[in-house]
């Protein structure tokens, strides 16, 4: 295990010595982040309910992400402890592969691997996240105001040119062009890209790793069990002898 690795470990265990439960937390464009009580989103408008009381209205284009439930429990620690120490995805190469296919059907494979290819990402693994966030639903609407089928924040959206985040072909090359972004970030470690589309990239820096959020941890599991259960080798057939005790 590397230091950064202890680290954030021991950053997450004090963590839940300190505090076992917490308010969401607003990471804005900019790189900041505040801790709040709640929010609502009024079409291009957020509004923030800080921590004490008073609120805070701002464009939604200044959000990059809202995360729910910072919890550090005892076995959010020990499941983020387990990430880190043994990884969740299989550990290969999340580039574009022509044998790796979108997992799902769905009438939005071909734009998946045609931006897949365009972006050199693993078309199974945007396939994947698209089921995560939205069911591949195109006109999904959030409560925090993410949009389509890669769930775009208006502020990622903007960060990556898209002009309307409900058309399928703007989401998508956006998404998987952040995806890229991510892996390339995270020098190619799936763990750490899909939670920092969770969570934001800032706060895997900030915590050495994957963020103890119940939230991003449940996420993170989701997505690669999609994966895994797709890269199993099948059931071999039953021999004859075991056939015939059926």
């Amino acid at each position: 295990m590397t230091a950064s690795m202890k680290t954030f470990i021991t950053t997450a265990v004090l963590l839940l010595a300190a505090n076992t439960a917490s308010a969401s937390i607003a990471l804005f464009a900019d790189g900041r982040s505040m801790k709040i009580d709640d929010y609502t989103v009024e079409e291009e408008t957020i509004h923030l309910t800080l921590n004490g009381g008073g609120k805070l209205s701002m464009p939604l284009t200044r959000i990059e992400r809202i995360v729910d439930d910072e919890i550090t429990t005892v076995e959010v620690v020990e499941e983020v402890k387990k990430i880190v120490e043994e990884g969740v995805f299989p550990r290969r190469s999340w580039r574009f592969d022509e044998n790796s296919k979108p997992l799902f059907k769905s009438k939005y494979n071909d734009l998946i691997i045609e931006a897949a290819r365009h972006f050199d990402v693993d078309a199974a693994l945007v396939s994947a996240v698209i089921k995560a966030e939205s069911d591949y639903d195109p006109r999904t609407l959030s409560h925090k105001g993410a949009r389509g089928l890669m769930q775009l924040m208006p502020a990622t959206a903007e960060r990556f040119g898209v002009t309307n985040a409900f058309d399928p072909a703007e989401n998508i090359y956006a998404g998987v062009r952040y995806l890229r972004w991510l892996l390339k970030t995270f020098d190619g470690n799936a763990d750490l890209a899909v939670a920092a589309y969770n969570a934001g990239e800032g706060n895997i820096w900030k915590y050495n790793g994957v963020p103890p959020f119940r939230e991003t941890v449940n996420y993170i599991n989701r997505i690669a069990k999609h994966i895994r259960k797709a890269t199993e080798p099948p059931n071999p057939p039953a021999s004859s002898a075991t056939a015939a005790l059926r």
